[in-house]
């Protein structure tokens, strides 16, 4: 209590309603989670399509991601108390959307219920959401004492980490005893209360600085035209050549007008910065983890062994829930030790939890279920503090709202290839296990064989997910230890 009390204490007042703000924004990454099976039964599509299925997160998180470059830089120059206003009213609209998206078919003459409407809806809905991380962390700067920052970012991390614990359970509560609908016409009533909490915090500071909207355009091309194209991965087919081609002219023509613009999306003050660097890289790895984790443990717990929406809910929960304490203990190791300080802990913890759970047997039960999601979960959270620090270490007034940005794209960035890049493989792992399964019968027996077929075949792609995680943060080690490059000696 007392530690909690400190961390509440008055200094940090004025910046809680920002974490308020992320906390939202953050609940609808996850809620969405639990709410699938629900949702694609009304969308008319089969749960086992993952193809399907996976772009009502897919385009959450494209959406997400692309907004931040252009928001975080645009924070800069109009103030983030106006662009966390813009941000949350754009989050605001577009979850009204997803809520109506059964119904938009109807109003413009299409039979039936549309997945594009539902996938175009979270886009919108992510578009706001996305911006209001990035402008809560360069916020951080402008509302609080130097001394205060670090602590700041670890709020900020435990607030987007709660909303990600709450997401599943809120999820699986209202499928239970409500509509999916709700999960998202609540975002209303709470985003109001948001803006009008921030519009009360002190007046911040206006910069003259320009925003690079063809690179940010640029930026949003290219990353969606490799999740799709890796969407196609599986099959490897022409569209999967097509859209990575595509995708790597996108990419060429970004850095072309990056090397041209006077003031482009990421300045190259960050570029020339070691840590900045480092974090972002490292960040981009543990996007990819986070992701595994936060679609497979449900889904594992839903299909496999044969739980409930609720139970994976809760089962995610018990992860999620570690990593807000992981965040706070990280701030504070990050402040004491420096950044290797709570990194390579981090690290530790994640790759020997992922490496446990590799191991998931389908009657695996507690103590052990809880026990390795919890040291995934503290070891996800102790990483925050020194990766965003490490990250904004370079920023100057005037390009906080981009670093900011950048650290959060790179996470989600690997979020969105991680997602697209698994949901492929492991559908075409998954076929490739049920091969030889016998065709569809009424014996008894033989539809015996297939259940157990079927289930030992997505036991070994849920296992593959998990060890290709603790891989990644294995290799996390190389970008951490470069963190530190340009670290002071002393951190306030």
């Amino acid at each position: 209590m007392a530690l909690i009390s400190r961390l509440l204490a008055r200094p940090y007042w004025p910046f809680l309603p920002l974490c308020f703000g992320v906390f939202i924004a953050a609940d609808d990454q996850t809620v969405v989670v639990t709410l699938l099976p629900k949702m694609l039964i009304d969308l008319e599509v089969s749960a086992t399509d993952l193809g399907s299925a996976s772009w009502t997160i897919t385009g959450y998180l494209i959406g997400f991601t692309a907004a931040m470059p252009l928001m975080g830089r645009f924070s800069d120059r109009i103030g983030h108390r106006l662009a966390f206003t813009v941000a949350m009213t754009i989050f605001m609209v577009g979850s009204a959307l997803v809520a109506l998206s059964l119904e938009v078919p109807g109003w413009v003459g299409q039979d039936g219920p549309g997945l594009e409407w539902m996938v175009a809806a979270r886009v919108i809905q992510a578009i706001g959401g996305g911006a209001i991380i990035p402008i809560a962390i360069a916020a951080a700067s402008d509302v609080l004492p130097a001394g205060k920052v670090l602590i700041a970012y670890a709020l900020l991390g435990a607030s987007a980490e709660a909303g990600g614990v709450i997401g599943p359970l809120w999820g699986g509560l209202l499928t239970e005893f409500a509509s999916w609908e709700w999960a998202f016409w609540l975002n209303l009533p709470f985003g109001v209360l948001a803006v009008a909490m921030v519009l009360r915090m002190p007046s911040d500071v206006r910069r003259s600085v320009n925003v690079d909207v063809i690179g940010g355009a640029l930026f949003g091309l290219s990353l969606a035209l490799i999740t799709a194209g890796l969407s196609f991965s599986g099959e490897r087919g022409a569209w999967f050549y097509v859209l990575l081609v595509l995708a790597g002219i996108s990419i060429i023509t970004l850095v072309a007008h990056l090397r041209r613009s006077d003031s482009p999306i990421i300045p190259g003050l960050l570029l020339s910065s070691p840590s900045f660097l480092a974090a972002n890289a490292f960040h981009l790895l543990i996007g990819a983890a986070l992701i595994i984790a936060m679609i497979t443990i449900p889904l594992m717990a839903n299909t496999v062994l044969g739980k409930s929406s609720l139970d994976g809910g809760l089962q995610l929960l018990r992860m999620t829930a570690a990593i807000p304490v992981g965040a706070i203990l990280g701030g504070l190791a990050t402040r004491r030790f420096g950044t290797n300080g709570a990194a390579i802990p981090g690290i530790i913890l994640t790759v020997v939890g992922f490496a446990l759970m590799s191991n998931w047997s389908i009657d695996i039960g507690d103590p052990a279920l809880t026990i390795h999601l919890v040291i995934v979960g503290v070891g996800f959270g102790l990483l925050i503090a020194p990766v965003t620090s490490s990250a904004m270490r370079a920023a100057i007034p005037g390009t906080r709202g981009a670093a900011s940005s950048f650290i959060t794209v790179s996470r989600m960035t690997g979020m969105t290839i991680g997602l697209a890049a698994i949901t492929a493989w492991g559908t075409t792992r998954f076929d490739s296990l049920v091969a030889d399964a016998p065709a569809f019968s009424t014996n008894p027996d033989v539809q015996r064989e297939i259940a157990e077929l079927a289930q030992n075949a997505g036991l070994d792609v849920f296992q593959n997910f998990f060890l290709a995680a603790a891989i990644m943060m294995a290799i996390g080690v190389i970008p951490a230890l470069l963190m530190n490059k340009d670290e002071p000696d002393h951190i306030p």
